[in-house]
């Protein structure tokens, strides 16, 4: 629970399931943060120009039109960190989740403790972002470049071969994670720690496998390499 005075975040819900929506925004609620609910994909792009939410709680299936299409209209709006609900765990799906913008996916069922953790680990990132934006306007640092790859860390760009990538903030989060140590192996869990701020076991670390893949989509496939059960790397050439 947030101590007295401490700012509040607000988080939009859209689950067209009334149970799952109200458990959602009750537990949110529990956690300090202001609620708005949405059921229906029309209604959670009004909801979200309505209220602009600082964070996104996305089911995939909606009437409408579905998560996935909400999700690439709000963020064609405003940058926000989206943790998408689904009912399939099915890489394809998620992957397209990824691609359009979302920064992390659930499959139902769910437990809540899981979801609370989702959710404050990307407010913190946003948190963390922001930060070094401002220390970057204060400071400014210099470019890694790792052959074709320039990663501005400050500023949160990266070019391959001259043209910007955009990358969602979860993407640049990995990116920096593997560029700090360019060749050397990160562990999933450690990317887990590192990226999402929290351990959730080895299951988890899926979701570390899926963010890697979307990242490689971008940057290239040989770019990160796999160590078969252990962790990827990043190719400096």
């Amino acid at each position: 629970m947030p101590q007295p005075g401490t700012p509040t975040t607000t988080v939009l819900v859209v689950e067209d399931e009334p149970l799952i929506n109200q458990a959602v925004g009750d537990r949110m609620r529990a956690e300090g943060h202001t609620v708005v609910s949405a059921y229906d994909g029309p209604g959670a792009v009004a909801a979200f120009q309505e209220h602009r939410p600082d964070l996104v709680v996305l089911d995939v299936m909606l009437p409408g039109f579905d998560g996935l299409e909400v999700c690439r209209r709000i963020q064609q709006q405003r940058p926000v960190p989206v943790l998408m609900l689904t009912a399939r765990d099915d890489e394809a799906d998620v992957l397209v989740g990824l691609g359009v913008g979302a920064d992390d996916y659930l499959t139902k069922p769910f437990r809540m403790r899981e979801l609370v953790a989702r959710v404050a680990a990307l407010l913190r990132r946003v948190e963390r972002a922001q930060q070094l934006v401002r220390e970057s306007a204060e400071r400014p640092q210099g470019v890694l470049e790792l052959g074709a790859l320039r990663i501005d860390a400050g500023a949160r760009r990266t070019w391959l071969h001259g043209e910007e990538l955009h990358l969602t903030p979860t993407e640049f989060d990995l990116l920096g994670a593997l560029a700090a140590v360019p060749g050397q192996v990160r562990t999933r869990e450690r990317l887990l720690a590192d990226v999402w701020g929290w351990d959730g076991g080895a299951g988890a670390t899926r979701t570390v496998d899926s963010h890697v893949k979307a990242l490689r989509a971008k940057i290239g496939p040989e770019r990160v390499r796999t160590v078969h059960g252990v962790g990827y790397a990043l190719e400096t050439r």
